[in-house]
This record gives structure tokens, sequence and C-alpha cells, in this order.
């Protein structure tokens, strides 16, 4: 008896406030609209993401962010008016409750059957609006579970977005020519045959390569989480292959199935002779590098400096003279930024002389147009629910196929730790 005493106690509760909803519905407040609106650009912003277009995350996230608390303001805002609302009435906010007996037993498991059915109901409304009615009153717990993913620091150079890429889907691999020199005219005597010059030239090879990612979920985050796990998979097996392009750009290896990077020994265009040797960063060390590339006739404008996050550390904190000043002036920007005005890019692929062996690879200078990237695939990104579909996963790969090379003759100047011990 005591049970059906409280379950019905709740029951008056819940058809009260039914009542006062079903009331308020009749004309919709400017408060009310609102919070209608809200539900539905968020709506409208979840089936966007489900399309797995590509879309600006950041932008959309700040937009779900603003919501949100726009939302809360409005449930707040409403809740003190409630409240002052019902000190006006002199019962400080006080709800009562109707406490009835229900004997008959036929009638009793019938509205137990139907006050279960009216709670799973009640709850399953009200979830999308991500609060919960306890009883008849005001007092609302609101569920703040966000329906967006903090993104993680860039893992991806911005290298892969600047050097020079060719388009050449279903092609193979090529060659790409380029000039080595050209000769110097002499004088020659009347009558006398013109003077002989060399004008000489090479190519660089690109071969093709297959970048592959691949990840897996389980079917309750593609279906159940609010926020959009499944399309954050996607997007990053689609970073995962634009990672390991950008590092190859400087580290490949140039060997069957891989990129050749400014680093290889395979990328001919650059003559091994050309490489700057540094033991140490100092203050003259950024002068001794744009000065060490190009030809004899001109200082080269419009080049990135390539180098590791360490190494742009010991650039900002190198200090010099009896004052203590800074060597350079650092302008950071994310991934980019100056280092007295001199461009620079970070790459995780270069090395740090804080850790290098004698003759590592440390940085590379030169525009990056001599350096070409051949696209001969679009990236195929796949979705696939049958390969351990008695296991619930969902399996995602993505392929592209690559390649890339130095293709501009001493197109980079390549800066190598030298071991004063060695």
């Amino acid at each position: 008896m005591p049970t059906v005493k409280k379950r019905f106690r709740y029951q008056v509760g819940l058809q009260f406030f039914a009542k006062g909803e079903e009331e308020s519905g009749q004309t919709e407040t400017k408060a009310e609209k609102r919070k209608r609106e809200i539900g539905e650009r968020k709506t409208e912003i979840r089936s966007q993401l489900e399309k797995e277009e590509k879309v600006d995350l950041d932008k959309l996230h700040q937009e779900v962010r603003d919501l949100d608390e726009e939302a809360q303001e409005i449930e707040k805002r409403e809740r003190l008016m409630k409240e002052t609302e019902e000190i006006d009435k002199g019962n400080g906010g006080e709800t009562r409750t109707v406490e009835t007996f229900n004997t008959d037993p036929e009638s009793r498991k019938s509205q137990e059957e139907q006050e279960e059915a009216d709670w799973e109901q009640r709850g399953a409304n009200l979830h999308e609006r991500r609060a919960v009615t306890v009883a008849s009153g005001d007092l609302i717990t609101p569920d703040h579970q966000s329906s967006s993913i903090k993104s993680t620091f860039n893992q991806v150079s911005t290298l892969i977005d600047r050097v020079s890429t060719v388009p050449l889907q279903g092609g193979e691999s090529y060659e790409s020519p380029f000039e080595i020199q050209h000769g110097e005219g002499n004088y020659t005597a009347e009558g006398e045959a013109y003077f002989d010059v060399d004008h000489e030239f090479g190519y660089a090879t690109i071969n093709k390569s297959k970048v592959t990612a691949y990840n897996e979920i389980t079917e309750e985050v593609l279906k159940l989480p609010r926020a959009n796990y499944a399309q954050r998979t996607v997007e990053g097996v689609r970073k995962s292959l634009r990672k390991k392009m950008a590092k190859e750009i400087l580290v490949g290896t140039g060997s069957s199935n891989e990129f050749t990077g400014i680093f290889s020994s395979n990328a001919t265009a650059i003559n091994p002779s050309t490489d700057k040797l540094i033991s140490e960063i100092n203050e003259n060390t950024l002068d001794e590098i744009i000065y060490g590339y190009g030809g004899d006739e001109d200082v080269e404008d419009e080049s990135v400096l390539i180098l590791s996050k360490d190494d742009l550390r010991k650039f900002a904190m190198l200090r010099i003279g009896n004052d203590n000043r800074k060597a350079y002036e650092v302008v950071p920007n994310g991934n980019t930024g100056t280092i007295n005005g001199v461009a620079y890019i970070i790459n995780s692929g270069a090395g740090s002389i804080a850790t290098a062996a004698d003759g590592d690879f440390l940085m590379a200078y030169g525009p990056l147009s001599n350096y070409e990237m051949a696209v001969f695939s679009p990236t195929d990104i796949k979705r696939s629910e049958d390969f351990k579909f008695k296991e619930g996963m969902i399996a995602h790969r993505g392929s592209v196929m690559a390649g890339g090379n130095v293709v501009a003759h001493n197109g980079f100047l390549r800066v190598k730790y030298e071991d004063p011990a060695v």
C-alpha cells in the first residue's frame, strides 16, 4: 500500500505538470519560440554533420556552444520568474502534493502500468531538451552533454599545402625536367667559329606510392552519443593521410612505393656538396643559411625555412650582447611564422640540434614550389559494417596514390649537424 501511495502521488504531480504544459502551449511565448528555434537549428547542424561533407567544424562548434549558452540563460530566466511568482502568492515557492489511496486491485494495476509507460515516454521526450522533470514543481536538473568534440593540437604541417601540387588522376610515375646550368659566352675573332657553350639539364623521377590509413569504431559510438564521433573518425583518417605525406616531403627515402624527400640521397636534383654544416644555432646561423642558398648572382627571396619546433625555440631563446637581448625576432602564427622577417614552417620530420648525431639533417631552405607532389588518385575514404558484423564494429579506411620529389637544381639548401667532437 505505501508503494501505491507514493506512485500515485507522482502521477498526480505529472498530470498537473502536463496540464500546465498543455495550457502554456496554446500561446507560444517569445522564450518558448526561441527555445524551439534553437532546437531546430541544432537539428540542422546535426544533419549537416551526418552527411559527412566537408564543413567548418570550428565554426559549427562555436555556434552550438552559443546556442547552448542561450538556451541555459532562457531556462534560468524562466526558473527565476517562476520563483518570484510563488513568492508573490505568499507560499514561498512551496509545492503541495495530493496523496490519494487506491484500494481497487485491478484499477491499481492499470494505474501502475500506465504510470510506467508515462515515465518512459516522459524521459524520451525530455531527453532531447536536455532536462529531466523530477516533480510537478520547478526543480530541473540540466544534463550538460556536449554535442561537440574538442579538437586536439594540430598534428599536420602546412607544408603539404604549400608545395607545388600536380593532379595526374589515373597516371603513373613520371619525370620532371629541370635546368642545371647554362654556359658562358666568350669573345670570338672575325671569321672564327662561334664559342661553344654547354646547356645542361636533368630530371627528377616522381614515383607513385600508396598511402593508407585504417580505423574501427563500435556501432554504439556511431548510433548512441550526441557528439558526432563518426564524423570525427572519418576526418581523422583524412588527417592521418595528410600527416604522413607532410612528413615524407622531408624524410621520404625515395625507395619503391615512397616519396623522395628533400633530405633523401635520392633527391638527385640537390648536389650534396651544397649542404650547409652547423654545430650550433648562433646569431649568424640565419644569415649563413640565407646567403648560402642560390647562385652567385642573386640572394633568393620568397624562400621558406623548414625546421623543427625545438630548433625554432632555440632561435627564439638565443640571447646576445652585454644587455642580454634577443638575437632573433620570432613571430609565430600556428604552424608558420617569421624569424627576422624570414618565413618558416614547422615540420616534425626535421631534426633537432639538441638530439642530432653527426651528419643528421636539421633544416631545409628554399622556395616551396621547388618540391613537386603529384597526386595520381583522389583521396578515397570508405566505411564498412560487414567486415566485423558479428562484433558490431564499423571500419573506416582511406587511401591516396601520390608521390613527390625535388624538381629544381639545388632547389633547397639542406642544413646538417656537424658534431665538433668528431
